[in-house]
């Protein structure tokens, strides 16, 4: 069957929705609209380069995607990626190897000179990265939260000089909580670093985002200013992200994030989602405790890989 690759038009309801299927299809726990597919398609920083690939089969039918793009936040130049994602009821017919040369030609020619990429953990997701000349960097699990009515622990009163509030609060002026945000990103373990200075770039990729639920977000307050919160995003299906969650570097230790990210599970429960999901490098022990604490049981795994361009 004849497959081809080629970027996808985010006016196009019919390449937007095909993307967010085979996404939802790959990875339940990652969430994709058709809005937010075309919002990141349309907002994304100039110097990202970013380009969503889609593979068509000689049907019509999106079989695969790819998110390509480069670091362009982290410290170190040359640094891409390309998360290549293929329908499980179409491997095997070249989809996935076709996108990843594409991405690798588009990140090339934007002066990529390396390459990382997420492959599902199993044996022939690993060993289909290892023939395509890419070696195995670091794993994250993705965990999966039922909101049942017993779900999950009771509220705790905030401590004293602390006070909870939603992102929805902040609407007026954001940028408090943009700063604690950058400084949670800047200590994430990841094979690549960021530096979030950008603030109009977040507004746009994480404030405005489709996905992003503002009344659901919660966010903790001492003396007025925000020091850790829990992002929430949201597809209308019932379905919840922690799209991040963390705490100021002053304050970390004080049970803070436990705190917002109880509070904002809650709020979801109280709206009507039904599940929540989140994600943790396996390296992140102390965010790893918080989800065990509140019962996340793992929903899959995914091993990042990294490749080196020929010059």
């Amino acid at each position: 069957m004849t497959v081809i690759v080629r970027t996808l038009n985010p006016s196009d309801p019919a390449d937007t929705a095909g993307f967010a299927r085979v996404r939802r299809a790959c990875l339940p726990a990652m969430l994709a609209t058709p809005a937010s597919v075309a919002y990141e398609a349309a907002r994304a920083h100039p110097d990202a380069h970013y380009r969503q690939l889609l593979a068509v089969d000689g049907a019509g039918t999106v079989i695969g995607t790819a998110q390509v793009g480069i670091a362009y936040e982290s410290p170190e130049p040359g640094q891409g990626y390309a998360n290549v994602y293929v329908h499980p009821e179409h491997v095997g017919q070249g989809a996935g190897t076709l996108l990843l040369r594409t991405a690798e030609a588009h990140l090339a020619q934007h002066g990529a000179t390396e390459v990382f990429c997420w492959a599902l953990d199993g044996p022939r997701n690993l060993a289909w990265a290892a023939a395509r000349g890419y070696r195995p960097s670091r794993t994250a699990h993705f965990l999966r939260l039922e909101l049942t009515d017993d779900a999950l622990p009771p509220l705790q009163p905030p401590p004293s000089g602390v006070e909870l509030c939603t992102a929805a609060d902040f609407a007026a002026d954001p940028r408090p909580l943009f700063a604690v945000y950058a400084q949670t990103v800047a200590d994430e373990p990841g094979d690549i670093a960021a530096e979030l200075t950008d603030y109009a770039a977040w507004t746009e990729q994480v404030w405005r985002h489709p996905l992003f639920h503002h009344e659901l977000t919660s966010v903790v307050v001492r003396d007025g200013r925000p020091v850790a919160f829990s992002v929430a995003q949201t597809d209308g299906d019932g379905r919840y992200w922690s799209g991040m969650t963390g705490t100021a570097r002053a304050f970390r230790g004080w049970g803070l994030a436990k705190l917002a990210k109880n509070d904002s599970l809650h709020r979801a429960r109280a709206a009507g989602v039904s599940v929540a999901y989140t994600g943790n490098d396996a390296d992140n022990a102390p965010m790893l405790a918080i989800n065990k604490w509140f019962g996340y049981t793992l929903d899959a795994t995914e091993v990042r890989h990294v490749r080196t361009l020929d010059a």
